[in-house]
């Protein structure tokens, strides 16, 4: 949720950042005249409870025979304090759903327009060539004994699969040694929930345009996460941190599931979008003044694990439309996948400011003993997907494929993982 008071004080900023994602700049004028009247009612009310109260000191001190016309005008009075207060609850009901419709305004310099309109930051490494014809990963996967896809949609559905042999030793030791390099970088590791309150999801943003992707369980009214960022979000929830020293960081290891609605047709081959997958995510909660210097240290974490696997990519700085309701900036990583010809996002890093931690009361104490709201950051330092990229970058023509080094004491020493009969 935006600041409110940023509601009153720069309506033409927000407009510009919700024109800048393809969103709707009306909803900044709802949104003010929603406060407006949300504003009045509140001054009403109070007004007629004052009146109630000094009303009510005339009354204990008025002779007998009056008070019983006295008795009768108080109780009128009460009724107005009562519909008064019900008045200022309906407007303080409006003015939150308002204010809930406008994104976290974007960072200056993020580009505008949507999916397509990034720009790249930096590129690191060369494409990978080969003097054979490459196989995929799911290929790949097959002959190793690393995926099984087959009897993943025999047992679940489309869109899912089984890891086995090399393939579970591979994710698990990408995920390890992900969890190592956390650990140096002083994030505390946390095997969370992967099923929220409504107030946990909505309060990360989660249940906007995207919500047709997540997974209900409305037996439970629970939510199924798409990242350990939502339980990751809510854990501080309700709390004032002590951010004086630095960033509060955490390793969020978990399952994952999203339904890719929409996404019929695309992508259906191998496991780059699946509906479960494992991932190793990012959460830092810091003071908002040293957010964006926090980002640009999660987004140099993930590098130094995709070097560590060796693998060529780019960054971009992901247009206004593409960022979500959330992030005021994202930054995504995009490891090159050679049959594919592209590159394929693999991880990404958001800077969602004090949007986050707003709707969910995570604060800290600002030197003048108030409390306000944190900034809250994240991103993925390793997940199932990389499988992909890692498979089809370092085959070779017989079909096995060489172990990154950095991989290597994860995997028992393994320096290549060959096909199975």
């Amino acid at each position: 949720m935006i600041d409110p008071q940023l509601l009153r004080d720069a309506p033409d900023l927000l407009k510009k950042s919700q024109l800048a994602r393809g969103d709707s700049a009306e909803a900044v004028d709802v949104a003010q005249a929603a406060d407006i009247a949300r504003r009045a009612a509140i001054a009403a009310f109070e007004d007629l409870r004052a009146e109630q109260n000094a009303f009510g000191k005339t009354v204990a001190k008025a002779p007998k025979e009056e008070k019983k016309e006295l008795v009768a005008q108080a109780q009128a009075l009460a009724g107005r304090v009562k519909e008064a207060s019900a008045a200022s609850t309906v407007a303080d009901e409006q003015f939150d759903a308002a204010i809930r419709a406008i994104a976290n305004p974007i960072i200056d310099g993020v580009p505008a327009g949507g999916e397509e309109n990034f720009v790249t930051l930096r590129t690191h490494g060369t494409p990978v060539s080969f003097d054979f014809e490459p196989q995929d990963h799911a290929d790949l996967g097959e002959k190793l004994g690393a995926i099984d896809i087959k009897r993943g949609t025999k047992v679940s559905g489309s869109r899912f699969y089984f890891l086995r042999g090399i393939g579970a030793r591979l994710e698990l030791g990408l995920m390890n040694m992900a969890l190592d390099h956390a650990l140096r970088e002083d994030f505390v590791p946390l095997i969370t929930p992967t099923l929220v309150r409504p107030e946990v999801m909505a309060g990360t943003g989660f249940l906007g345009a995207h919500a047709d992707e997540i997974y209900y369980l409305p037996a439970d009214d629970l939510y199924l996460t798409g990242t350990s960022e939502v339980a990751l979000a809510g854990y501080h929830a309700d709390e004032i941190l002590d951010v004086s020293e630095g960033p509060i960081r955490y390793a969020g290891w978990s399952t994952c599931y999203r339904r890719e609605a929409g996404a019929a047709g695309k992508d259906n081959r191998g496991i780059l979008r699946v509906h479960q997958f494992n991932k190793l995510e990012m959460f830092s909660y810091i003071h908002p003044d040293q957010a964006e210097a926090e980002h640009e240290k999660l987004v140099g974490f993930q590098e130094a694990m995709l070097q560590a696997c060796e693998l060529s990519y780019r960054v971009i700085d992901v247009a206004a439309g593409d960022l979500g309701s959330s992030a005021a900036r994202k930054f995504d990583i995009e490891a090159w996948v050679p049959t594919q010809g592209t590159y394929r996002e693999l991880t990404s890093t958001s800077n969602c400011t004090t949007f986050q931690a707003r709707r969910l009361d995570t604060r800290y104490r600002t030197e003048s003993g108030k409390t306000a709201p944190v900034a809250t950051l994240n991103g993925t330092l390793a997940t199932t997907r990389w499988i992909v990229a890692i498979l089809e970058t370092h085959q070779q023509a017989d079909g096995s494929v060489v172990v990154p080094e950095a991989l290597r004491p994860y995997l028992g020493g393994l320096e290549v993982m060959e096909p199975v009969a």
